[in-house]
């Protein structure tokens, strides 16, 4: 059995260090760092470093594309990606020290096309004979729906493959609509979606419950510093994080979706997944990169790891 990993808009994320941001001046950048982009194929990235294979598809286009192939096929995950039009994104991701702050920059460029989908719902069909999970997520490419989610979403459940979804929005809405197994937003993420302050685990809590009720679907909900809160079935569990000094944040949920879907492929409990996420996103936010880990630190992490049963 096989991790599949989809991701509409692949990307690379461009990590720019500056001291400080000051308009309407060249800015020089203290250190650059190219890494790897989009929510699941983060997710296989960071696996591969780990040393666990995964099948990454979804769509690419043009030279970046490319690149995106080479550099998970270097880390010994399966490339299967659908060539659409277009090019693949660069995102710019702005860490400014002097406020410690945190921008990324998105671009729009992949042209998917109906026949592009059709291509990725035939191999996709394949695929889905040895997948232990699908991780799917990330935003779509303006010409596609958010619709997309619940069609796949639902393809995986047909066949009875575990599906973890990390969308936002619309995007989130529609891939509800098809009761995937389980999701993980962040706390500005869950506010969107329901319309209410998720500042607290008290609120987020009370989130994830609403989306349980509803949907039949688990959530592991990522609050930054503060840790991670799951809402399961019949039990729910606090995740504090683990102190670490923090280079860049960019890619720790994504590392989430790796230990998750790597309890599944395991045949381990989910808290089992849980607890490698958390570990995996404190080695990810050591390193300059998104999605990169020296997978020392994580195995040093994971004992440190606690799952705290929560009671409202």
């Amino acid at each position: 059995m096989t991790i599949v990993t989809l991701t509409a808009n692949t990307a690379l994320d461009q990590t720019v260090f500056i001291d400080s941001y000051t308009p309407n001046l060249t800015i020089r950048a203290r250190e650059t760092v190219l890494s790897m982009a989009g929510k699941p194929t983060d997710a296989s990235y960071i696996l591969g470093q780990m040393g666990v294979r995964s099948r990454a598809m979804g769509f690419l286009a043009g030279v970046i594309g490319e690149t995106i192939k080479t550099m998970l096929a270097t880390v010994g995950v399966q490339p299967d990606f659908v060539r659409a039009s277009g090019q693949s994104r660069i995102n710019t991701v702005i860490i400014a020290e002097a406020d410690n702050t945190h921008t990324t920059l998105t671009t729009t460029s992949l042209q998917v096309l109906p026949e592009h989908i059709d291509q990725l719902r035939e191999r996709y069909d394949q695929a889905l004979n040895n997948a232990s999970c699908v991780v799917m997520g990330g935003s779509l490419p303006t010409t596609m729906s958010p619709e997309f989610y619940t069609e796949f979403i639902a393809l995986a459940a047909e066949r009875g493959v575990p599906t973890i979804l990390d969308v936002e929005g619309d995007n989130l809405r529609a891939g509800l609509k098809s009761s995937p197994t389980y999701i993980k937003p962040n706390e500005h993420e869950l506010a969107e979606f329901t319309g209410k302050t998720v500042n607290s685990l008290e609120t987020a809590y009370a989130a994830g419950q609403h989306i349980l009720s509803e949907y039949g679907t688990s959530s592991i909900i990522t609050l930054g510093s503060r840790g991670a809160l799951a809402v399961l079935p019949d039990r729910a569990y606090y995740a504090p994080a683990i102190p670490v000094d923090v280079v860049s944040p960019a890619g720790a949920g994504d590392a989430v979706l790796a230990g998750l879907a790597l309890a599944i492929e395991r045949g381990e409990p989910i808290e089992e997944g849980i607890k490698q996420g958390i570990a995996m996103a404190s080695a990810v936010v050591m390193k300059p990169g998104t999605a990169v880990l020296d997978p020392e630190d994580a195995r040093r992490f994971l004992p440190q790891v606690k799952l705290e049963p929560y009671t409202p």
